[in-house]
């Protein structure tokens, strides 16, 4: 909450995102959006985040007559080929999440992360994105077995849980943060709450 009491709601169920907000100082209330993902053709991964966090953003800001700040959020992991890209979404099953990460093993792939902020009270909304370019050693296949049977895989874009174990396989981060690609880039999310009008508590400050 800002001081001057304007709420935020955070469009997303995410425990990362929720965990990165929280060490940040900010305070929320979770209202998960729980809309259709399915991207329109031809997008490249800047343009589906951000198409994604837009519609995540909105579908919750509708709900809510009163004055709000909503706070909402997509990553989106792809791997270009060509001049396209391959998208890895959340894996469903074990063999989504082996199949994933034997693509991503051995590869440099983007991370993007699309944040969007609607105040309520006029339907103004601010749109923003952080990229982190991520190169992965090639993973052995008993590597890959391993770490599919300890479930970290689970509701991660990519397969991978790059806060949690799945750092051991990340030889190197370029562009956007660590934060980026565990969900949330914090100090660009943070200056899009001050654009929309929240005066963030002392100590909430993007770092």
């Amino acid at each position: 909450m800002s001081d001057a009491g304007v709420r935020v709601v955070l469009a997303s169920a995410s425990s990362r995102r929720h965990e990165l907000l929280t060490r940040a100082g900010l305070v929320f209330e979770v209202e998960p959006a729980a809309v259709d993902e399915s991207l329109p053709p031809g997008l490249d991964p800047l343009e589906a985040a951000r198409h994604l966090a837009e519609r995540k953003t909105r579908a919750v800001a509708e709900r809510h007559p009163e004055p709000v700040l909503v706070l909402g959020a997509d990553t989106i992991v792809a791997r270009a080929r060509g001049t396209e890209f391959d998208y890895f979404g959340k894996p469903t099953t074990p063999e989504e999440a082996t199949a994933m990460l034997s693509a991503l093993s051995g590869s440099r792939h983007i991370v993007v992360t699309g944040v969007c902020v609607v105040r309520t009270e006029d339907q103004r909304l601010w749109l923003d994105s952080e990229r982190t370019w991520v190169t992965m050693r090639l993973i052995q296949p008993q590597e890959i077995a391993e770490y599919v049977d300890s479930g970290e895989w689970r509701d991660k874009a990519g397969g991978y849980a790059i806060q949690e174990s799945a750092d051991r396989f990340v030889t190197e981060l370029r562009g956007g943060g660590f934060d980026n690609v565990v969900g949330l880039p914090v100090a660009r999310t943070l200056a899009l709450l001050r654009a929309a009008g929240a005066r963030l508590a002392q100590g909430v400050e993007p770092r």
